[in-house]
């Protein structure tokens, strides 16, 4: 029987009569965002993975608005004509009136309709517009912040936008709109001011002043309820800004958060609870590679296998073969994504390798972009004799082929002693020479801007892990996003987590986490923590998360040196799994993929949607939220082939076993385990096809037969 969970705020039970109530067909959607066909961050993963299920639930009444960057455009926007009437003659009328405004279509999956804002073109109005809202609204922004003028020139453009529509439709539409972020959040404040007839929500994915005051080594979470968050805001100089987000979240009618951690922070910090939790997901199509999925991690593993052969070459004195691959990828934040305290579990793990003495070398990779002028010329220099050594391997198989063939023509047996000649040895013998280095092999791909200063390569120094050979845990630090064009590197990121055995993100501030979650859908385990919206979902969703190959780290409760220990014994204990545990792991992590699906997640931003329409427009719409006791479905429990003791489910899973006798194999049955996590979760959400336009652009012909839950 799946475990039920207590009810909490994503224990949204009911969904499926709320979609039976609302009739979308008078609804106008937008949905407004600075990342909207700009990337800049981790909300255009989120905006782009969500605009498939949204225009199935809305068809041609969503809308996306965003700023126009022409670099952006010509290579993601088709421009095309408003098909909606009252659409186009808004667009024509803000043209007129001294502004750009482009429409087409987004070329992404759903592909949704966009509307997008030239900021520049407008420069002129804006201090018309600074003094306007610092008359109406009390907020003064300084003319030295670029991106709060950017945040004011939009605001009041997308306000003008849905103004200017509302006067251009035959009849008042229920209009709703849903503001992302600080950055777009001054134009709901001014609808509300305005007193447009428009249902408002506003998403903060993190918020801005506890960003900067988890960098600056606060106590973050211990003090939330004691930070005078005017004071801190004003401190740093951000106070403008704080004032626009904290305006935005208080004057919607629906606010959200993506992750409980970050509700608790926005309670203090922006002094109002949101609404509703919504969870960012992925398309797990993109992800999934069905039930290749093992094959692709060795495909995988085997370029990264490549990689270090080139890098370690004349220190190559570890077996590949048991050899693990950790790594860490993300924005260059230090202490906000655990690298400091990933360093030091490293170097104690180190230890607890070599007085062990195990086989198993780990080698953690860092990807964490940073400044750099160039590539190191001793990294390119390996992945250079590595090539060599190679194609002098081949020449010489091609010459011992041709001999070997010569002599089985003849009938003959092949003298082995007379196989390989003189030339041969003398070819292999300046091969092997060229393998021979003075130094160690290096800690950075890059030479960096400002090594004596650079976090990483501080900590690296003070903990002694110097790539030498007594070392069981090597460091790689690539300050730089990877790409399959990379001469040192060529693989592109999906590709390289897949060839990983684990994804190490010990975050101390993190809303959300896409990494952990890009692991979990390509079967892929990983470390995060319970300070992590990731980990607390996950936490949620699943009764025993280490059983699923998804270790929690307990960054909370517990001191930064405790968390080094915990982080530390997951680690060892990983170490210790053979490999058929490990593809048995695998194998559970990738079943969670569907608990990350928008399908399946995409219910939170429905329910959202509901709500605010219901707020906005009690007349048309009804609203009433189902108490329930319990939600059944929702929980994986533990896996049947785990034992039950508490202390063997605390780390890794399925229990170790040097014999690995057939005990365990009775109690793993890989199909019967999969069917029994199918039925621990409720079915993906399928919404039925607003119109023909929108099933012609990349939506899944299943999804409008299959039944609602």
């Amino acid at each position: 029987m799946p475990l039920a969970r207590s009810l909490s705020v994503t224990s949204l039970s009911g969904l499926e009569e709320w979609d039976e109530e609302f009739d979308l067909e008078d609804a106008i959607l937008f949905e407004i965002a600075w990342e909207v066909a700009n990337k800049v961050g981790g909300i255009y993963t989120v905006i782009q993975t969500k605009a498939r299920l949204t225009s199935e639930e809305w068809g041609e009444n969503y809308f996306l608005v965003g700023p126009y960057v022409e670099s952006n455009v010509r290579t993601q926007v088709e421009l095309i004509e408003p098909t909606n009437p009252a659409l186009k003659r808004t667009i024509d009328k803000m043209n007129a009136s001294g502004c750009k405004v482009y429409f087409g279509r987004w070329l992404i999956e759903g592909s949704p309709y966009v509307v997008l804002i030239d900021v520049a073109f407008t420069a002129w109005s804006l201090d018309r517009w600074k003094s306007e809202l610092w008359e109406n609204c009390s907020i003064g922004v300084p003319w030295f912040d670029r991106e709060a003028n950017d945040a004011v020139l939009f605001g009041f453009l997308t306000a003008w936008l849905l103004g200017e529509y509302i006067a251009q439709c035959e009849e008042p539409p229920n209009l709703l709109a849903h503001f992302h972020e600080w950055l777009a959040g001054l134009g709901l404040v001014l609808c509300r001011q305005r007193q447009l007839p428009v249902a408002t929500i506003f998403t903060t994915h993190a918020t801005l002043l506890g960003r900067y005051l988890c960098a600056g080594n606060v106590d973050f979470y211990n003090k939330l309820s004691e930070f005078n968050v005017d004071k801190e805001a004003g401190d740093r100089q951000i106070y403008h800004r704080y004032c626009i987000e904290r305006a935005a979240a208080r004057c919607a009618h629906v606010f959200t958060t993506v992750s409980q951690i970050t509700a608790i922070e926005a309670e203090h910090l922006l002094k109002r609870k949101p609404d509703i939790v919504t969870p960012n997901g992925l398309n797990v199509k993109k992800f999934s590679a069905m039930h290749e999925f093992q094959n692709l991690h060795a495909q995988s593993k085997n370029r990264i296998q490549e990689f270090i052969r080139g890098h370690f070459y004349g220190h190559l004195d570890f077996n590949l073969d048991k050899c693990l691959f950790l790594f860490i990828a993300g924005r260059y934040e230090f202490s906000n994504k655990g690298a400091d305290i990933f360093l030091e579990a490293l170097a104690r793990l180190n230890y607890l390798l070599r007085v062990n003495h195990s086989d198993v070398t780990v080698i953690a990779f860092f990807i964490m972009p940073a400044r750099t002028n160039n590539f190191n010329v001793e990294t390119l220099k390996g992945q250079a004799v590595r090539k060599q050594l190679w194609d002098t391997a081949q020449t010489v198989k091609e010459r011992f082929g041709k001999k070997l063939y010569e002599s089985l023509l003849v009938g003959q047996l092949p003298d082995v002693s007379k196989m390989l000649d003189k030339e041969d040895f003398t070819m292999m013998k300046r091969a092997i020479f060229s393998t021979q280095r003075q130094c160690q092999p290096p800690i950075c791909t890059h030479n960096m801007l400002e090594d004596s200063n650079d976090p990483i390569l501080t900590c690296i120094r003070r903990i002694g892990l110097f790539n030498s050979s007594a070392d069981r845990v090597k460091v790689i630090f690539h300050p730089e996003f990877l790409s399959s064009t990379s001469p040192l590197l060529p693989m592109d990121y999906e590709e390289f987590v897949r060839g990983c055995h684990l994804g190490v993100f010990p975050s101390y501030y993190e809303p959300w986490g896409y990494t952990p979650a890009e692991c979990t859908v390509m079967g892929i385990p990983s470390i995060s923590t319970n300070l992590s919206g990731f980990g607390c979902f996950m936490e949620e969703h699943i009764a025993d998360p280490s059983a699923y190959g998804i270790y929690i780290l307990d960054r909370r409760y517990r001191g930064v040196d405790e968390s080094c220990n915990q982080l530390t014994s997951f680690l060892f204990q990983f170490c210790k799994q053979s490999r058929r545990q490990r593809i048995i792991q695998r194998n559970r992590t990738e079943r969670l993929s569907d608990l990350l699906d928008w399908r399946y997640l995409g219910r939170y931003y429905i329910a959202a949607r509901h709500m605010a329409l219901a707020k906005a427009f009690p007349d048309t719409y009804l609203y009433e939220p189902h108490e329930s006791t319990s939600a059944a479905g929702f929980r994986y429990p533990r896996p049947a082939s785990v034992p039950p003791s508490p202390s063997l489910s605390r780390h890794s899973s399925p229990h170790h076993s040097e014999a690995e006798d057939n005990d365990e194999d009775e109690r793993y049955d890989e199909d019967l385990e999969a069917e029994k996590d199918r039925q621990n979760i409720r079915q993906p959400l399928s919404l039925p096809f607003k119109n023909k336009a929108n099933s012609i652009h990349g939506v899944d012909g299943d999804g409008a037969t299959s039944e609602k839950n």
